[in-house]
């Protein structure tokens, strides 16, 4: 017993002895506080300095920084005993505006091996130019954007979306508009600007009119002294939808109530010739008539066919969907999206998948 309590000191002793010998990394400051700071005025820099405080020469194995924003320096060479140095930590504020708050993991073999640095500070964002509000550039007149989103729409519903125009020219600017489908009324307001004047272009969508479902989108063209360009383009979105929230409890209780037999369908592994054909079964388990609004393919590979619209309770029809391979190849996916009245799905989506094989390809 004398003897393992003798073992068990001699270890602590030696233990105690080895750690005294350990380097250590004493730093001045541990945190560093930038401030504000511009992000238009370049890369911000401190110095972190230490020193090795122990009784052996300090390695510093590595220096990461949580984000590739904050970039840390340091000379790859040992500190001896009493020695110092220091780790240089640059910031880049661009295109980062707003409060930071970083850290900076130093790995050494000192007693402590690792140390956590901290900076941090405000960004305060740059002025904005006449290209950052209006990106978008079309012969000299620039946009907000190119895209007029009228995001959800009843059926019989009207909605107005528009987008900043200025002309950046030293002549003046009167854009017209083709293509110009007859469910959208679209505009310049002012129809002429004038060099340096800013304006809007306002869409009237009549959902109605448009006499569709689901996602759709349309290209309108702008043109300018009759030239027609492609990349001149705006585009206008819509998700046409019945809107549910106002049913009562009773009528959602009468609703019709759609159900599918599967809504995944893997037909396998076929050839670029074998075309595929499958049926989706739809039932109506509701109390009212099931109205099957619009059945539409992710794919024009993919024929999609309802037999029937208008189920009665308990009535079934099927969907049939038919897939041609031809010049495909590898693994396919293609989604179905079937629109509804049923309130509690009235957007489903449908899948069908496998894999195509090319001559020379097949598996043996």
């Amino acid at each position: 017993m004398k003897k393992l309590v003798l073992f068990a000191s001699f270890v602590l002793v030696s233990s105690v002895a080895l750690w005294a010998q350990k380097p250590t990394i004493d730093f001045a400051t541990e945190s560093h506080d930038f401030g504000e700071i511009k992000e238009e005025g370049g890369i911000v820099k401190t110095i972190f300095r230490f020193t090795n405080n122990g009784k052996t020469p300090l390695i510093i194995h590595n220096v990461q920084a949580s984000c590739g924003c904050t970039v840390p320096k340091w000379e790859r060479k040992p500190v001896p005993p009493s020695g110092s140095s220091e780790i240089e930590v640059t910031y880049d504020p661009a295109n980062r505006p707003g409060s930071f708050n970083k850290t900076i993991s130093v790995h050494t073999n000192a007693s402590t091996p690792v140390r956590q640095l901290r900076i941090m500070g405000i960004v305060r964002p740059k002025p904005k130019t006449l290209e950052d509000e209006y990106p978008i550039n079309m012969e000299g007149m620039r946009l907000t954007d190119s895209h007029l989103p009228m995001t959800k729409i009843a059926p019989g519903e009207t909605k107005i979306a528009e987008i900043g125009i200025v002309n950046t020219t030293d002549k003046a600017l009167t854009p017209s508009f083709i293509n110009v489908p007859a469910h959208i009324k679209i505009a310049a307001i002012p129809a002429t600007l004038e060099p340096g004047e800013k304006g809007t272009i306002q869409a009237n969508y009549d959902a109605a009119a448009k006499n569709d479902w689901g996602f759709v989108t349309d290209q309108i063209y702008i043109i300018f002294d009759g030239q027609r360009k492609y990349s001149n383009r705006l585009t206008v979105s819509a998700t046409i939808t019945e809107d549910f929230t106002k049913m009562t409890a009773e009528q959602k209780a009468n609703a019709p109530a759609m159900e599918i037999d599967n809504k995944v369908f893997d037909f396998g592994t076929i050839t670029q010739t074998q075309r595929v054909d499958h049926d989706f079964v739809v039932t109506n388990k509701g109390n009212e008539n099931l109205i099957i609004r619009k059945v539409k393919a992710s794919c024009g590979c993919t024929a999609v066919t309802p037999a029937k619209t208008i189920l009665a309770k308990d009535e079934s029809t099927n969907i049939h969907v038919t897939f041609d391979p031809r010049g495909k190849s590898g693994r396919q996916q293609k989604t179905i999206t079937v629109i509804t009245n049923d309130p509690n799905q009235s957007n489903i989506i449908l899948r069908i998948s496998g894999t195509i094989t090319t001559p020379g390809t097949e598996v043996k």
